[in-house]
């Protein structure tokens, strides 16, 4: 293993200048490696994962019990813990990405100018990327993969209560990697907590390219007030699904416990129901969430549909929970259904459920959101459902990439001008 630098010996901003300095030597290294070999590494990386399996849940059993102790909410413990499935899913993941075409070198366009060149637009990496993330360790293995396969160095930072799982994480697929030839540094583990650090990784213009923030609001919006870099992020998961009048109750039914209930702390779980005045099976739908030991707030529409629901306060319809409560409104038609999105989304992820095509293509055109769905559960707001391999994150702004930001998200373009000898007048 590369020496790390002790982080009790310099001042944050040392300490970033001297690991990303070495990441963008790292990188340089990593840009001159092949598709096959960047796909050799990858497999040898999930291997190493898989063999390395009791270090790491071990590893993972300390952050739990750490967790607990300090009172974290179950769906916190939840993004936290990993098992053996879970921790397969993680090395799998990582041969998914392994399996995908390399963006790195793809010609994007090619053009003649007017002055007779050859103009060709080419895809290339990003650079370095700075990674900060909360709780979720598989964050570490699918960012290293994703900024490994597209050329570019990874500089992770995740968070105290996920410090041990990811520091056993990080030394497999790094131990994994380097028998390929990837420079060990290419893939860099913040070897400290301080918060200070974070700061100078954000202030880090011109030594870090772009900052991918995962985690919760408090975290991200931190990031993108004093970031000095670029940022590629979404701030809230407020996500809704509209049932429309001619959705089959069934399926109706089955989505909107998937949307929430399956896992209640992710970033694409369903925080908003809207239900059609003409839905007739609403009560059903209500009733199945109730059931599942779902707390609904509603409007006074709702609560007559079901005395169980409790009033919605207005700032619920802009809340992002992240647990088993969810806010329901009764809406007349699907306009009404796009003006609620439009006033309250967050431009995460929307879905309607209906029969009727017309309804469904209005909802798809007119929803502006980085992912909008039909007829199926917003829980599939996430870049391995997409067959992206993995995600690094989901992006809702405006530029660069929107939705699931995988390999060609990653990647950037530069010009390539092809001349037979032309001299400008």
């Amino acid at each position: 293993m590369s020496n790390t630098p002790d982080p009790s010996t310099l001042t944050p901003e040392e300490l970033i200048t001297e690991l990303a300095t070495r990441g963008r030597t790292a990188q340089r290294k990593l840009a001159r490696i092949g598709d096959e070999r960047k796909a050799d590494a990858l497999r040898a990386a999930a291997a190493a994962i898989r063999q390395d399996e009791a270090a790491i849940l071990e590893a993972n059993a300390q952050d739990l019990s750490e967790a607990e102790a300090r009172g974290l909410s179950g769906a916190m413990l939840d993004r936290l813990k990993l098992d053996a499935e879970r921790l397969d899913g993680i090395a799998s993941a990582i041969e998914n990405v392994a399996s995908l075409p390399d963006p790195v070198g793809e010609e994007i366009s090619r053009s003649e100018a007017p002055a007779g060149m050859t103009l060709v637009r080419r895809r290339i990496p990003i650079g370095l990327i700075g990674i900060i993330y909360e709780s979720r360790p598989n964050v570490t293995a699918d960012a290293a993969s994703l900024c490994l396969r597209s050329g570019n160095a990874a500089l992770l930072r995740g968070g105290s209560e996920a410090v041990h799982s990811n520091r056993a994480l990080h030394a497999a697929f790094v131990k994994g990697v380097s028998h390929e030839g990837v420079p060990e540094d290419a893939i860099q583990l913040m070897p400290t907590q301080d918060r200070e650090a974070v700061g100078a990784m954000l202030k880090a213009a011109g030594l870090v390219d772009m900052i991918v923030p995962r985690g919760g609001k408090g975290l991200v919006a931190r990031v993108q007030e004093d970031a000095r870099v670029p940022v590629l992020a979404h701030l809230d998961g407020i996500c809704h699904t509209y049932i429309h009048a001619d959705a089959d109750p069934e399926m109706a039914r089955e989505i909107a416990l998937n949307a929430k209930m399956r896992r209640t702390g992710i970033c694409g779980a369903m925080e908003t129901l809207l239900l059609d005045s003409s839905f007739d099976a609403s009560k059903d739908v209500l009733a199945a969430l109730l059931e599942a030991g779902c707390e609904l707030r509603g409007d006074e529409r709702a609560q007559e549909i079901d005395d169980r629901i409790k009033p919605a306060e207005d700032e619920d319809w802009d809340t992002e929970y992240l647990d088993a409560i969810l806010s329901v409104a009764v809406v007349n038609g699907i306009g009404e259904a796009l003006e609620h999105i439009a006033e309250h989304s967050s431009g995460h992820t929307d879905t309607i459920v209906t029969a009727d095509d017309a309804a469904a293509q209005r909802f798809l055109d007119e929803v502006d959101s980085a992912i909008v769905m039909h007829n199926a559960s917003s829980q599939f707001a996430d870049g391995g459902e997409f067959g992206l391999g993995a995600e690094i994150g989901i992006a809702t702004g405006r530029l660069h990439a929107r939705g699931p930001v995988a390999l060609e998200g990653l990647t950037t373009y530069k010009w390539q001008v092809l001349g037979q000898g032309q001299a400008r007048s």
